[in-house]
């Protein structure tokens, strides 16, 4: 039986927590290139977990240059099975001022200059999307947020644009036509690349400002964002601590990232050259490679 493991992806301050032990950054590579950094082994109250900064240390990495494909892959090597991707998000929405966290359940996915899935050769996998996140490790995080007493949405859409530049006025408000929450850069492709190697899931998008179709926000700047991000970064702080603590209890059986690609494939195996299977092996070699 596969033992758990937690990952978080997130902001590179978000490692600086009181009472982590062993800490030590490790190199990973994989066929897809290199991970945005390397992943921060650690332990917390006897359990392990891996940290990646996802834009790596100092916030060197643009949105659309992130090799999310090495990432996933880096963090499956290491044994992850769970990911909590904790993001800066702008709100689309009245009530989502900022400082609010949002557990996102749905995305629309806008961007367009991404690698998008690890079957783009010759082995073809689709995997359901239709519930893209855990609602074990949402849960967990809930459970959390109301312990710290951090104000939060439960469910949310989270529309991931391509970036770097922030939106229009005509895209904000076409957005909130779509009765979407939030806005970001950097759920899609993690998301679809997490559920194809069968990693459950879960995006807490922490809400930096309104994007520019409120009145008040028409020219987001990026002084006001970093200033509630380092507020918000200090909440998540708190609510990962709980999360590594209680995750596990969380689990749900029937979540849908579980053994996903046993129904995904459609390749016939017989048309699978050795090359392309070891390239996918850290990825999805339970089903590529099974007796």
């Amino acid at each position: 039986m596969t033992k758990n493991k937690l990952g978080i992806i997130g902001g590179s301050g978000l490692y600086e927590i009181e009472g982590l032990e062993n800490l030590k950054w490790k190199t990973i590579e994989t066929p897809w290139g290199n991970p945005s950094d390397q992943i921060l082994n650690f332990n917390y109250k006897g359990k392990k977990v891996c940290f990646l900064p996802r834009h790596a240390r100092g916030h060197k990495i643009s949105p659309t240059n992130i090799n999310f494909r090495a990432n996933i892959d880096a963090l499956k090597q290491s044994g992850v099975t769970d990911i909590v991707s904790i993001s800066a998000v702008g709100s689309l929405k009245e009530n989502l001022n900022p400082g609010t966290f949002v557990l996102v359940d749905q995305f629309i996915d806008r961007t367009f200059a991404r690698d998008k899935t690890f079957f783009d050769q010759e082995i073809v996998a689709h995997v359901s999307m239709a519930h893209p996140t855990s609602t074990g490790l949402a849960d967990a995080c809930e459970n959390s947020l109301k312990k710290l007493n951090i104000k939060y949405q439960r469910d949310g859409i989270y529309i991931v644009m391509e970036g770097p530049q922030f939106s229009t006025l005509a895209e904000s408000n076409l957005y909130r036509s779509w009765n979407a929450d939030v806005i970001g850069m950097t759920n899609m492709p993690e998301a679809k690349l997490a559920r194809e190697a069968e990693i459950r899931y879960t995006t807490v998008a922490m809400v930096t400002d309104f994007d520019c179709w409120h009145p008040d926000h028409e020219n987001v700047e990026v002084q006001m964002i970093i200033k509630t991000l380092m507020s918000n970064a200090e909440k998540a702080k708190g609510m990962i601590k709980l999360v590594i603590e209680n995750f596990e209890q969380n689990i749900k059986k029937n979540d849908p990232a579980n053994n996903c690609l046993d129904t995904a494939i459609i390749t016939n195996p017989k048309l699978m050259t050795t090359k392309t299977k070891n390239k996918l092996k850290n990825i999805a070699g339970r089903v590529l490679f099974k007796k």
